[in-house]
């Protein structure tokens, strides 16, 4: 069985942010995927999947030297046909918690909300790109939220998420345009997720209708099938769960 029918077999994946709730998904579906060689599972804490096609590897997002190890290591015998960036940092104790007005901003946590939510993606983009594969379809996704929708934002609030996530998708549309003139096939994307049962957004889903918050599983498969939909048409687009366009 296979979710990425529309990728060569013996595919060479990378999911950067491997850790999380969303990351663990995705090394989990597509190591068991048949058209799926290798899984390279990054992250900063260290992790095992039980599944032989699975390395595991550090990576720290706001230290580049090691995500330029990250990428060598991932290509060390092929070139990568789909790297997933599912990382992120949304809250962390009393330390970083999202504002509920501007009078809440601080700019350390903010720093570091930017450092890991955007700067860190650009740098795996950087050093990541370069590495996929040639003459067929490869995808460079990265987990987003509607949140950093500009056009969608009616609420206010959050304005160290907000920005991080605005500012990732215009990494991903300025790498897409940019990877576009030498891998015409390959495609660049952003994705949301939708709201997920994960550590990340716990503190924050109280509200949030049964139906409509998602187990890291069916978020991912939901994701997967974007990533086998889309094509260099699609590049530098920001993608929901369910296939639908979202407005930057």
């Amino acid at each position: 069985m296979t979710l990425l029918s529309s990728f060569p077999r013996g595919c060479n994946v990378a999911v950067i942010g491997a850790s999380g709730g969303v990351g663990q998904a995705f090394v989990e579906l597509m190591s068991g995927d048949e058209r799926v060689d290798g899984v390279h599972a990054f992250s900063r804490t260290p992790i095992e999947f039980d599944r032989k096609n699975v390395r595991c590897h550090f990576v720290d997002l706001t230290d580049e030297p090691s995500i330029e190890a990250a990428a060598d290591v991932a290509t060390a015998e092929l070139p990568l046909d789909l790297v997933i960036v599912a990382s992120g940092v949304l809250h962390r104790g009393s330390e970083i918690r999202p504002e509920k007005s501007m009078r809440e901003i601080d700019p350390q946590a903010m720093a570091e909300v930017l450092a890991v939510n955007s700067i860190g993606p650009a740098l795996v983009a950087k050093h990541f790109l370069p590495k996929l594969s040639k003459n067929h379809k490869t995808v460079f996704a990265a987990v987003s939220a509607r949140v950093g929708s500009i056009s969608d934002n009616r609420l206010g609030g959050w304005a160290s998420y907000r920005m991080s996530k605005a500012a990732l998708n215009m990494l991903l549309k300025t790498a897409s345009i940019e990877h576009a003139r030498t891998r015409p096939e390959s495609v660049v994307v952003a994705l949301h997720p939708g709201t997920v049962a994960t550590d990340l957004s716990q503190p924050f889903t109280r509200r949030v209708e049964p139906e409509k918050l998602f187990s890291p599983a069916y978020s991912a498969g939901q994701l997967l099938q974007v990533i086998d939909s889309v094509g260099p048409d699609d590049t530098g687009d920001f993608f929901a769960y369910d296939k639908s366009r979202v407005a930057f």
